[in-house]
């Protein structure tokens, strides 16, 4: 069987200041977020992005994704521990971060950028869910390096125990969520946004994909007890929690095909971009 190599959390010492290996998954991720966002954006000179907005949505992004993140593992995930020990959840250097929490989070910081800006906020969400994923996988990369979030008791040849847990093997569920949360849903909606669709679609199949595969995975990864510390029905907190996301995101995905493919066209003149005129195409 394979063993958990407990690799050091802690990636480099300065005197008194420490990084930690989940700290620089979360910059990988949102160095991901941008790369790919420019990219994007130079590959369609029609988009409603320029690198400005981009930087400005990440600074908005990492706000939703810190403060929900962080508020959602405490809140699902283990509230009781965090009632006695209030100050850890100051603590995120040492990992515990949700992702539905962190994906209200976005959910909201995303509704007051497209407000600033005077954006749909749909079309600001159609843009950056393609650049997640990858990210996310970071931050699965980050869970197995503190060797946190493992997975049930197995029997499978690719088994890992976990020392400081118990000497079982157990499924590498980190590992799971990085190659489905990150590679697999990477390439989904990377590929399904390649081409026109209308608003919403881009974000409903996200929502879906995620919901999917987190489900998915939960049947591997030893489950935490739910809100308040209750299990109900033999269903893990990230399954109830992954449930709305996926009825919401099939909901809206019907919703978006009813409506016509709308393309923001910018007009250009002087090197600078003006009046955004949307365009529909059935």
């Amino acid at each position: 069987m394979l063993v958990h190599p407990q690799i050091d959390p802690v990636a480099l010492s300065l005197g008194p200041l420490s990084i930690h290996w989940y700290g620089l998954m979360y910059l990988i991720g949102f160095a991901f977020f941008i790369l790919l966002g420019r990219y994007r954006i130079k590959r369609n000179p029609n988009s409603v992005f320029t690198n400005d907005s981009l930087d400005e949505a990440l600074f908005y992004g990492v706000l939703g994704v810190i403060i929900g993140g962080r508020l959602g593992h405490v809140l699902f995930y283990q509230f009781s521990y965090y009632l006695q020990h209030p100050l850890q959840i100051f603590a995120i250097w040492e990992g515990g971060m949700s992702f539905h929490g962190g994906f209200i989070g976005v959910f909201i910081a995303m509704i007051l950028f497209a407000r600033k800006n005077k954006l749909p906020w749909l079309t600001v969400t159609d843009f950056i869910v393609p650049l997640v994923p990858l990210g996310l996988g970071a931050g699965r990369i980050g869970n197995f390096i503190n060797g946190e979030l493992w997975g049930r008791p197995t029997d499978v040849p690719w088994g890992m125990i976990f020392p400081y847990v118990d000497e079982l093997p157990r499924h590498p569920s980190q590992l799971y969520q990085f190659a489905l949360e990150g590679i697999v849903l990477f390439l989904l909606v990377w590929t399904y946004s390649a081409k026109p669709r209308p608003m919403g679609a881009v974000t409903g199949m996200f929502m879906i994909g995620y919901g999917v595969f987190r489900s998915f995975v939960e049947f591997y990864r030893e489950p935490e007890d739910g809100f308040m510390g209750v299990m109900t029905l033999g269903i893990t907190m990230g399954q109830w929690l992954s449930l709305p996301m996926i009825i919401a995101g099939l909901g809206l995905l019907i919703w978006a095909n009813k409506k016509p493919i709308k393309q923001e066209i910018v007009v250009k003149t002087t090197g600078k971009k003006q009046r955004r005129q949307p365009v529909s195409n059935k």
